[in-house]
């Protein structure tokens, strides 16, 4: 499956010339191992994959006996693995590097000796517990892989041009028209059902089974838990309760997270461990209530006021059809087809906050309630920055709407009140793309384009 992150590894290995390795960080199960070594199969003369979840401990125990003497680390690896070493045209990768942090610590030693390059893979679910007792080597580049977008959900199906055109289309502003538009909200159905685990697309187009390809969606959701229950230590019990009740809570009208519904005596500071834990294992991504919409929106964030969304909505969904083990086929043929009823408009945040994050923007949303004063009162579901700073006007407004009948009350307040800081507002629909009274309506699948 092709990922665009393949390109940033091209980069990082012209541009670094093994002056630095790279870390690659992300959730399980998101196609970290599988886009490593092939990226390591088509640029390198040869590489050693040590996956250090499963090495013996004999592989484990040469980083800790050999650390001051590479010549013999690289001979022992080398035999073990029956791989031969070329200098400057060989990858070693450290696969799940949480489970050896010595091999972690001696990124430094080994990047300076400049002999063979070196690509780290961690899932942040356990890499942040194990570098308590080690120098983290500032010798690493970071970079995070999601889970598949739509763009890279379009080429696993076939389809390496459309996207393009969708580009040329927003860029222009210009909307597809009818026909072709719902040729790309059907392409989009079946993302939003799917998702982006890699695991779960490949079972789809083999198959064209949605509940196959569910059962693997629930195999690693309980993945997952185990996952929680083995590391979030005396968090576990917290972080799988926040786990658990995303749905109900994405489900709400007024989608902040709300702690009284899990426990009435319930305090920010006292889940807030599990908040940030879920969090640096890549399985939610948070939205922050910025307190005035403008430059440097995280410098004025209320802590106490947060959205929490699945990071990956494909998963989301098997979570929110829970009763049985397996959800029915037939359930998602409806949702394909518009005829069933459920809460579209969580899924749809949903997918926003997932593409914007994919995209590399933090979120944020605008909640504020003046009970004696109505007109003080708004609740705007995203606000990003633009690209360019001028001296004013920096910020746009984003509305998730998943019906055909909208309201703006909150738009056009948050225009008046702060029409110095505002550009002109976006509202993401199911609908093809428009302007009309100075708002840019777009349509979903063009989020990820923002």
């Amino acid at each position: 499956m092709k990922r665009k992150i393949y390109n940033k590894l091209i980069d990082w290995k012209n541009n670094s010339q093994g002056k630095t390795a790279l870390l690659i960080e992300g959730a399980r199960r998101v196609g970290k191992s599988y886009i490593v070594e092939e990226f390591a199969k088509n640029n390198y003369k040869s590489y050693i994959l040590i996956d250090f979840a499963f090495a013996p401990d004999k592989i484990k125990n040469l980083f800790y006996e050999y650390g001051d003497n590479l010549d013999t680390l690289f001979m022992y690896i080398s035999e073990y693995y029956n791989v031969k070493l070329y200098e400057r045209d060989t990858l070693i990768i450290f696969d799940d590097v949480q489970f050896c942090p010595r091999a972690r610590s001696l990124i430094k030693h080994l990047v300076a000796d400049n002999r063979y390059d070196y690509i780290e893979t961690g899932s942040l679910i356990s890499i942040h517990k194990n570098v308590k007792d080690i120098l983290i080597p500032s010798e690493e580049e970071k970079i995070t892989l999601y889970p598949m977008d739509f763009e890279e959900f379009l080429w696993a199906m076939g389809n390496d041009i459309l996207m393009d055109f969708i580009k040329k289309c927003f860029k222009e502003k210009k909307p597809l028209e009818q026909l072709l538009h719902r040729k790309v909200m059907d392409y989009y159905k079946q993302y939003l059902i799917i998702g982006g685990m890699p695991q779960v697309i490949n079972e789809y187009i083999k198959t064209k089974d949605f509940s196959k390809a569910d059962k693997i969606k629930r195999n690693i959701l309980d993945l997952y838990r185990d996952d929680i229950r083995k590391h979030a230590e005396e968090l576990n019990l917290k972080v799988e309760q926040i786990f658990d009740t995303i749905p109900s809570q994405l489900q709400k009208h007024e989608k902040k997270f709300n702690l009284a519904s899990m426990d009435e005596n319930a305090r920010y500071r006292n889940y807030e461990g599990a908040f940030y834990w879920l969090s640096d294992a890549g399985l939610i991504n948070i939205a922050y209530n910025t307190t005035e919409p403008n430059i440097g929106l995280g410098q004025r964030i209320d802590d106490n006021s947060l959205k929490c969304y699945f990071f990956d909505t494909g998963l989301l969904l098997a979570l929110v059809f829970n009763e049985r083990e397996i959800v029915d086929q037939e359930i998602y043929k409806k949702i394909l087809f518009d005829k069933l009823t459920f809460n579209e408009g969580m899924v749809l945040e949903n997918i926003v906050a997932q593409h914007l994050v994919s995209a590399g923007r933090k979120l944020y949303f605008f909640s504020k309630y003046n009970y004696n004063n109505s007109s003080e009162t708004m609740e705007i579901d995203f606000l990003i920055s633009k690209d360019g700073i001028t001296s004013k006007h920096n910020i746009i407004p984003i509305e998730v709407k998943s019906g055909d009948r909208y309201t703006y009350s909150s738009l056009n307040k948050l225009k008046d009140k702060y029409k110095n800081y505002i550009d002109k507002p976006i509202i993401i629909h199911t609908k093809d793309l428009k302007i009309e009274d100075d708002i840019m309506y777009i349509p979903i699948y063009m989020t990820e384009l923002l």
